[in-house]
């Protein structure tokens, strides 16, 4: 079964996963932003046994402090898509410019492309490449528990900031309805700031994405 601890990490109070498998407690981050020791005793907490670092995109509270984890444990950082690279290459000099310390930029072991299969002990998660919020994003998505790690591509009321560079509205709103939506209503989503919802909240209350905001679009 999948377990999941949610641990805010950053300035931006980025929600970095902590994530394992309750039959393996083999386990992984999901978007280390930062502040790694503190997530590294949360991990030492939990009980589990560290063995990967998945990304959902290059933005620096989400991924400034794979490089720390990686060189401590020897982790591989998987995803994101390649199209985040140059994201990635630039965390130490945004870093700088929000006066954050301890942030690096990394290089994945492992980029990811739409259809993918991650796994973790016994679980296994599915790629979606979800481009918008930056070109290379991407969700993972667990089937057997209905949950998804969403990033910024989507959050309880709002969505993703489209205004940085290769960001694209009209890319994140087909991100948001043709791959996530599909998924199903009872899909629990875990984003990169703020609370849970649903699929199925958002399609009734979203503001920029339910189903009656776009149809009349």
């Amino acid at each position: 079964m999948l377990k999941a601890q949610i641990v805010p990490v950053t300035p931006f109070a980025q929600n970095c996963s902590l994530i394992w498998c309750d039959e393996t407690m083999e386990a992984a981050f999901v978007d280390p932003g930062g502040e790694a020791d503190k997530l590294l005793e949360a991990a030492k907490k939990a009980g589990v046994t560290l063995k990967k670092i998945f990304l959902t995109h290059g933005h620096l509270d989400h991924a400034g402090g794979a490089q720390d984890i990686r060189e401590k444990l020897g982790l591989p950082v998987i995803g994101p898509h390649k199209d985040d690279s140059f994201w990635l290459d630039q965390i130490e000099e945004h870093a700088a410019q929000y006066n954050m310390s301890g942030l690096r930029c990394v290089e994945p072991d492992e980029w990811l492309n739409d259809g993918d299969e991650v796994t973790l002990g016994n679980i296994t998660m599915q790629v979606l490449h979800t481009p918008g919020h930056t070109p290379g994003h991407v969700v993972f998505f667990e089937p057997k528990h209905k949950v998804a790690f969403v990033g910024d591509v989507l959050f309880k009321g709002s969505i993703g900031r489209t205004d940085f560079p290769r960001g694209n509205h009209a890319d994140l709103i087909n991100a948001i309805t043709s791959k996530l939506w599909p998924l199903g209503n009872d899909i629990t989503f875990v984003p990169g700031h703020g609370a849970l919802s649903t699929f199925g909240a958002e399609r009734q209350s979203n503001p920029y994405v339910a189903d009656r905001v776009l149809a009349r679009g």
